[in-house]
C-alpha cells in the first residue's frame, strides 16, 4: 500500500510540474548586465599593442551575442556598446534600474613585470593580499577620470591603500551566489578554453559596491603578457574567453532555476495528506547574508531580523533568519525578507545543524508522510 501511495504521489507531482512552471519566475534567471570595463577617455591597462577597453569590449559583444542566440528568454542589457566613458556609480545604476539577476564585469589584467598570466575573477569582499589590493585599485582608479568623483564616492581616495582596506570589508547578501558563479567561471577557463587558472578572488571594487543582485569582475587575462595580449587580441581567443563565460552563465540559470523549482515545487501539498508535518530533525531557515568574516550575531544589521542564526559552510559564514518546520512556511518567510529587501535571500534545509540539499529535506518529509 506504502508502494502505491509513493507512486501516486510521484505521477501528481509530475502532473503539477507544467502548473508550477507558470511561478518558476520568482527564481528564474532573466536579465544579465554585461560590462564592458572602461572605455571612451578611459583605456584601461595598455598593453604593446592593444588597450584594454577595445579588447573587452570585443569579447562582451560576443558573450552577450552567444547568450541572444542561445537563450532567448534571456534578456541582455549593455553598460556600454562602443567606445565609450561610463562612470563606475552608472554601471551599477543601469543594473539596479533593469532589475538584473547577474551582474557580469569584464576586464584585463596588467602588470609591471611581463611574467604573469592566466585568468582570474572576483567578487566583492575583503582582499587577502596585496596582489589583490593592486588589482582593485588599478580598475577603482577610473573615477579619477570623472567629475566630481569626490563627492559621488563619498571621498574615497583610490590611491589609499587604507581606503581600500576600509571599503573592502564591505559584505552582501549575494555573496555566495557571486562565488558560485565565479567558481563556474573559472572551471570553464580551465576545462573549455585552456587558461591558467588563478583562481576566484575577493577585492573591493567600486563598480561592484552597490548592484542589488550577485555580481563578478572577470580578468580575462594580463595584456603586460605579450604572448597572453596575443591570445586576447585574436579573433579565437575573444571567441574561446566569451564562450567560456557563457556556457559558465548558461550552468549558473540551470542551477539557480533547478534550485528555485524544487522550492515551489514543495508549496504543493500532496492531494488526500494531511499537512505539511516536521521530520525528525528536518528544519527550514531562509538565508540572507554570507561573509567570509565572523559577524557578531547581535550586529546592527541583523537588529530587526526574527531568529537570526549562523553556520559555517564552504569557507563562508552564512547568516539565516527564522527556523520553520516546513518549506511552505520557510517560502513565506523568505517573501517577507525579500519585502525588506534582502531581494537574494533563499530557503536552506537543515537535518539537525547540518545543511542538506532542499530536495532531500522535501523527500524525507514526504517519506514521513507515507508511512504515517
Amino acid at each position: 500500500m506504502k508502494r502505491i501511495l509513493l507512486f501516486f504521489g510521484i505521477a501528481l507531482l509530475i502532473l503539477l510540474s507544467t502548473h508550477l512552471n507558470a511561478q518558476r519566475h520568482h527564481h528564474a534567471i532573466r536579465k544579465v548586465v554585461i560590462d564592458p570595463g572602461h572605455g571612451g577617455r578611459d583605456p584601461g591597462a595598455v598593453g604593446r599593442n592593444s588597450k584594454e577597453k577595445d579588447i573587452v569590449l570585443a569579447i562582451a559583444l560576443k558573450t552577450g551575442r552567444y547568450i541572444e542566440e542561445n537563450m532567448k528568454d534571456v534578456e541582455v542589457i549593455y553598460t556600454r556598446k562602443t567606445d565609450v566613458f561610463v562612470e563606475l556609480f552608472r554601471r551599477a545604476e543601469i543594473a539596479n534600474e533593469s532589475n538584473a539577476d547577474l551582474f557580469i564585469s569584464i576586464h584585463c589584467n596588467a602588470n609591471r613585470s611581463p611574467a604573469p598570466y592566466g585568468a582570474e575573477t572576483f567578487v566583492m569582499g575583503l582582499h587577502r593580499s596585496q596582489e589583490n589590493l593592486e588589482v582593485a585599485k588599478k580598475e577603482n582608479a577610473a573615477i579619477l577620470l570623472e567629475d566630481d568623483y569626490e563627492v559621488t564616492y563619498g571621498g574615497f581616495d583610490p590611491n589609499s591603500p587604507e581606503a581600500h582596506v576600509i571599503f573592502s570589508l564591505y559584505q552582501n547578501a549575494y555573496l555566495e551566489q557571486s562565488l558560485e558563479f565565479s567558481k563556474l567561471v573559472q572551471d570553464q577557463f580551465r576545462e573549455r578554453a585552456k587558461r591558467h587558472d588563478r583562481g576566484v578572488k575577493q577585492a573591493g571594487f567600486l563598480v561592484l559596491y552597490k548592484i542589488a543582485m550577485p555580481g563578478v569582475l572577470i580578468e580575462t587575462g594580463f595584456i603586460s603578457n605579450p604572448k597572453e595580449e596575443e591570445f586576447l587580441m585574436s579573433e579565437q581567443g575573444q571567441t574561446y574567453i566569451a564562450s567560456a563565460i557563457y556556457r559558465a552563465f548558461r550552468e549558473y540559470k540551470e542551477n539557480v532555476e533547478k534550485a528555485g523549482y524544487v522550492q515551489e515545487l514543495a508549496r504543493v501539498p500532496l492531494a488526500g495528506t494531511p499537512e505539511p508535518a516536521r521530520a525528525e530533525n528536518i528544519s527550514f531557515r531562509v538565508q540572507f547574508a554570507a561573509s567570509s568574516e565572523d559577524l557578531p550575531l547581535n550586529s546592527p544589521e541583523f537588529r530587526n531580523l526574527p531568529q537570526v542564526m549562523k553556520y559555517f559552510h564552504q569557507g563562508l559564514y552564512k547568516y539565516t533568519s527564522g527556523n520553520e518546520p516546513n518549506l511552505e512556511n520557510a517560502i513565506r518567510h523568505k517573501d517577507g525578507l525579500v519585502r525588506k529587501g534582502f531581494r537574494d535571500a533563499f530557503v536552506v534545509a537543515f537535518a539537525g545543524e547540518d545543511r542538506i540539499a532542499i530536495d532531500k529535506a522535501v523527500e524525507m518529509i514526504q517519506q514521513q508522510r507515507l508511512a504515517n
